[in-house]
Parts: C-alpha cells; sequence; structure tokens
C-alpha cells in the first residue's frame, strides 16, 4: 500500500510542468538587482562591475523571497494572460530600477513617495533628469524589447498555464512571514539594523532589494503622513543637544568685524571649490572670484551638507542652521515651519531682508518655506524678471543681475539680501557665444568642460554685478558671503571625470567641497585663508558673529558652529560620515544630529517652543 501511494506520489511530481517563464522572469530579475546593487556600490558602471553585486546580495535569501511575492502576482493569470502579465511586471521593475539609478546618480538616494509632492518641479528639471542617463543602462531593458517580441511570435508559450491562486496565496504569505524569521532567526539581526540607516540607503536597498526598499518607503511614507508631536523628553533632548554644541570661548577680533554694514548673501549654483585659483590651459576659471580673495576670509575646507532637497536645503541650513529631514525634500514635505531665522535675528538690528530667486516661487517649494520660515520683508520670484535669455534652468545669470542690482540699489540700508543664481546648473550646457574658455574639443564637449565654462561665465557676471554696486556706493559698506549650494560636475557626474581626455589630477577631487568666501566690500580687509572643516550647516552662527549679533539670540538655536571661534574640527556628511578631525566626544555628538534635526523639523519645534 505505502509503495502504491509512493509511485503515485511521484508520478505527480513528475506530470509537474515547470512555469519556465515564470522561472526565468524570475532569474532575470535577480541579474538586473544584482547589476543595480553592483552598479551603485562601486565607483562607476562599467562592465567588470555588472556582476560585482550578485556577490553582494547571494547571501540575502530576503532578496529572494520579496522577488517571487512580486511575480507571484502572475498566478492570478491564466493562459497567455500569464505571459503578458510577467513582461508588464519585469517592465515595472526594470522602469523602476532605472528611476531609483538615476536618481541615486543625482541624489545619492533612491526616489520615494515623498517625490509625488515636488513634482513642480519637473518642467524645470527635464534635462538634468535626463543627463543621469548612461549608455550602459539599456542593459535593464533591452531584454524586455527581445522578450515581448518572442512572446508574440511563439504562440505555445504559457498557453497551457492554468491560473494558480494557491501558488499566489502561498508565496505571498512565505514572503510575508519569513521577512521577520530571515532577519531575526538566521541573520539574529532587528528589523532597524537592515532598513533604519536612513542616511545610507544603498545598506538598505542592498540587502532587502529594490522592491523590499520601495515597500519599506511606502509603509515609512504613509507612517509620516502623521503628524509628530514632540514630547517634553523630546524637546529636553533638543535642548541638551543644542547646549552640547556651544563652545562658549571668549571673544576673537572677528567679533562684530562688520557690524552695521549691509550683508549679502549669494548663493551660487554648483560652485565647487576645486575650480577656485585654478588655470586650464594658462586661463583663470574663477578670476573675479579670485580677485576677491584678497580681502576676504576663505574657508577652503568648507563642505556641502544638503540632503534629498538638493538647493532648497542649502536655503534651509543658510538661513537656520538646522540639517534637513532625512527622507524627501524639508521644503515640500514642512513647508510652513518655523524657525529661529537669520533673517529673524537681523531684523532685531533694524535690517530690511529680503530673498531673491531666479525661479518659480514653487520650485523646490521655497516661497512658501521661506514666507513661513519668518524674517523675509519680500521674496522675489522669476515673475519679477524680464526673462529675455534663458540658459539651462532659467533666467541667465547675465540677464538676472543686471535686474537685480536695481533692486538693491533702491533698498533702504541696512539690508541682508539672500540671493540666488541658476546658470551653473546641470547638465552644463552654455550657448557657444558665451564660452571664454579655449579648451580642446573632447575636453569642451565633456561634463567637466562645460561645468568650467558655466562656472567661467558665472564669475564673469558677477564681476559685472560687484562693478554695478560699487559704482552705486552699496558694495563698500557691504559684507558679501558667496558659496556653493552644492558641488556640481562631481556630484552628478564623478564616474566620467576621469574618463575625460585631457583631464588633471586636480580636476578629479571628489570630497563635496565648495567655497565659502566672505568678502569685505570695503576692500580694507587683508584677505586670509581658513583651513578648519566646516560645512553649509556652519554658515549662520559664523555670519552672525561676524555682524556683531548677540549670542543670545542664537547660540541655543542653531546646529552648526562658528568657524572663526571654534577649538573644534569636524564636519557632518548628509552621508553620516564626519570628516576632520573630531574626538570621541564630537563622534557621540554628532551621532544624534541627524535624528534631532528630524525632531525639530518634524515636530515644528519653533512652532511650539518660544525662540
Amino acid at each position: 500500500m505505502r509503495g502504491e501511494k509512493m509511485n503515485k506520489f511521484i508520478g505527480k511530481i513528475k506530470n509537474v510542468k515547470p512555469d519556465l517563464f515564470f522561472i526565468y522572469t524570475f532569474l532575470v530579475l535577480i541579474l538586473k538587482f544584482s547589476i543595480f546593487v553592483g552598479f551603485v556600490t562601486a565607483s562607476g558602471s562599467s562592465l567588470v562591475e555588472i556582476f560585482d553585486g550578485f556577490f553582494k546580495v547571494a547571501s540575502y535569501a530576503i532578496f529572494l523571497i520579496f522577488i517571487l511575492g512580486y511575480l507571484s502576482i502572475s498566478f492570478l493569470f491564466q493562459g497567455r494572460a500569464r505571459g503578458y502579465c510577467l513582461i508588464i511586471l519585469n517592465f515595472i521593475i526594470s522602469i523602476l530600477i532605472l528611476a531609483d539609478l538615476w536618481y541615486f546618480r543625482g541624489f545619492n538616494s533612491f526616489i520615494s513617495l515623498h517625490l509625488l509632492k515636488e513634482t513642480a518641479n519637473l518642467d524645470n528639471l527635464q534635462g538634468s533628469i535626463f543627463a543621469m542617463g548612461r549608455s550602459i543602462d539599456v542593459i535593464f531593458v533591452f531584454d524586455i524589447l527581445i522578450v515581448t517580441i518572442v512572446y508574440i511570435y511563439f504562440k505555445q508559450i504559457c498557453s497551457s498555464c492554468k491560473r494558480n491562486v494557491k501558488a499566489f496565496v502561498c508565496l505571498t504569505v512565505v514572503a510575508i512571514l519569513y521577512i521577520p524569521t530571515c532577519i531575526n532567526v538566521f541573520h539574529n539581526y532587528t528589523y532597524s539594523y537592515w532598513v533604519d540607516k536612513r542616511w545610507n540607503p544603498i545598506y538598505t536597498m542592498q540587502r532587502i532589494s529594490p522592491i523590499g526598499y520601495h515597500v519599506y518607503d511606502a509603509v515609512d511614507f504613509f507612517k509620516d503622513l502623521q503628524p509628530e508631536k514632540l514630547k517634553a523628553k523630546d524637546k529636553n533632548d533638543i535642548k541638551k543637544w543644542y547646549k552640547d554644541n556651544e563652545e562658549n570661548l571668549p571673544d576673537n577680533k572677528y567679533s562684530g568685524m562688520f557690524k552695521g554694514k549691509n550683508l549679502i548673501v549669494l548663493q551660487l549654483e554648483s560652485l565647487e571649490n576645486f575650480v577656485i585659483n585654478e588655470k586650464i590651459n594658462g586661463q583663470e576659471i574663477t578670476p573675479n572670484l579670485n580677485k576677491l580673495l584678497k580681502n576676504s576670509i576663505y574657508f577652503s575646507n568648507y563642505h556641502e551638507n544638503v540632503n534629498l532637497g538638493v538647493s532648497s536645503d542649502a536655503d534651509l541650513m543658510t538661513n537656520a542652521s538646522v540639517y534637513p529631514v532625512r527622507k524627501g525634500s524639508t521644503f515640500f514635505r514642512f513647508p510652513d515651519n518655523e524657525y529661529n531665522s537669520l533673517p529673524i535675528i537681523m531684523k532685531k538690528y533694524n535690517y530690511s531682508t529680503m530673498a531673491i530667486h531666479p525661479d518659480k516661487a514653487m520650485y523646490w517649494n521655497w516661497m512658501p518655506a521661506l514666507t513661513a520660515m519668518g524674517g523675509f520683508d519680500s521674496r522675489i520670484d522669476s515673475s519679477h524678471f524680464n526673462e529675455y535669455e534663458k540658459i539651462n534652468l532659467g533666467i541667465s545669470d547675465g540677464a538676472y543681475f543686471k535686474q537685480v542690482e536695481p533692486m538693491l540699489s533702491k533698498e533702504k540700508q541696512p539690508f541682508y539680501d539672500f540671493i540666488v543664481t541658476l546658470t551653473s546648473h546641470s547638465p552644463f550646457v552654455l550657448p557657444d557665444k558665451y564660452k571664454e574658455l579655449k579648451m580642446s574639443k573632447a575636453f569642451n564637449d565633456s561634463k567637466i568642460g562645460g561645468y568650467m565654462q558655466c562656472v567661467h561665465y558665472t564669475d564673469k557676471q558677477l564681476g559685472e554685478f560687484f562693478d554695478k554696486l560699487q559704482k552705486d556706493g552699496i558694495l563698500k559698506n557691504s559684507v558679501v558671503a558667496i558659496y556653493g549650494d552644492h558641488t556640481g560636475v562631481h556630484k552628478y557626474f564623478q564616474d566620467e571625470i576621469p574618463k575625460t581626455p585631457g583631464v588633471q589630477d586636480w580636476m578629479v577631487d571628489d570630497e563635496l567641497k565648495i567655497p565659502l568666501i566672505i568678502y569685505d566690500g570695503s576692500g580694507k580687509m587683508q584677505g586670509e585663508e581658513k583651513t578648519v572643516t566646516g560645512g553649509q550647516i556652519d554658515l549662520m552662527p559664523t555670519v552672525l558673529y561676524l555682524m556683531g549679533a548677540d549670542k543670545k539670540y542664537y547660540k541655543d538655536n542653531v546646529m552648526g558652529r562658528n568657524l572663526l571661534n571654534t577649538n573644534k574640527d569636524y564636519d557632518l556628511l548628509d552621508n553620516g560620515k564626519v570628516i576632520g578631525n573630531p574626538t570621541q566626544d564630537d563622534l557621540k555628538h554628532l551621532s544624534s544630529a541627524f535624528s534631532i534635526s528630524d525632531k525639530i523639523i518634524q515636530g515644528q519645534y519653533y512652532g511650539t517652543t518660544a525662540k
């Protein structure tokens, strides 16, 4: 009897027909995920790195479970519909992978549901988005075209497939149940080990697959829709962090150096430090900025701290000295937040204040956010300008500065003006008539060559702008802080730079450095270079110290430090890495910086706490 039952069981196994098309799709997605992980964890996108990702994910069975759970949807279909379903599922994931890869190249993170709030940016960013593509990316979609043609031609493929609800339910249940089991039993790690490294999303993607990553992102997104209410402990933690951030050092010669002067803050698009005081074929790339150094405090070891809000994050840190949220864009997620802002403090000293952007009010949602931030008397967007000339994202710097200068000349003094530029934005395409640097054709046509031409153009327009302010009598009574909103060619095209014909060693630098130049418009100050390690988070307290603002207005409300009066040497980069020469106490203090800033912003700390 037992032998008869065994024979029947073996017979049933022999009669099982494997779903070869399902198996193919499963294997090809493993391959695509492995290639993708290889791309985002390696330094470039070469053929050698294509299979590197396989060895990074092979030990994580959870990776495979997510794929099986996703593809199990196809078992709800029968006959030819099964195959079309698998092709569509393959296509959806392939497009998602491409979107993640392109977004990663630009922002070192992956797309999120939070981006649904940022669709207002799309009309300006098409060129920058497509510039993130590489020819090798076709590997993620090429198979779909071939498979679709083959599937349409061979009618017998999947024609005998039957609907299998049991298989769908089983795979789905296994996927749901296996995840915590896999994590806690086989790897003896908690859920947070896999997904809570928020400042390093590669970590999560590598271990739980693109599908798992976006499942987690969706759960996190809907959880974040509920406003966070700060508890008494949260507020105490924030106050303690601020207190621990203070150094309480005696004042030095920089205290109040520019008291009473106009303050102009120039946030130049994608300005990197590597071009300062450098030449290409004997030509200065930034001659006007170089000239300013003779009467400036120049911070040469200054870094970008922006997160997914990029330029808008620079707006935030400059004017509020708080790190942006770890997920999504701060200005889109929390546009109504109040802060103890730079303009609010300047108004205590009877300064008139103005924020000037050359782009639309809703671009990165900067207008609502700077309005709610408080302190700006007026906010000027692109609607106030005659956009008779556009380059890259919008009005050219030349046309822009010509129209900004009269605004400043008519403004009541003293004033604080926050001015943003646009032309030197990715993909760094400049009309030939403005290309003044003489380069080889190959170098000129490269991304780094285009970047240098754009920066050189902006530098020239800046020089003309300063000349007009000088004639107006404004510059001699002003201090001008100049910096990049973030890095440019090294941020978006680091993998292409070493391959560029004629590239030199100093051009390959990838330290996320942007210059900070604080220029004395009177020309009386002797130029000096500061090599202290710092970043954008430090600009507000540093400038306020120079402007002579009373420390009581900001010492307990800035996450940065005064770079002109500090014994510390460090900067916390957006990926969580601390650079410079931090002590163990510094590292401990900075380890909670991002969680504290998230509480400040998500809990609307300044809306519930007296300034």
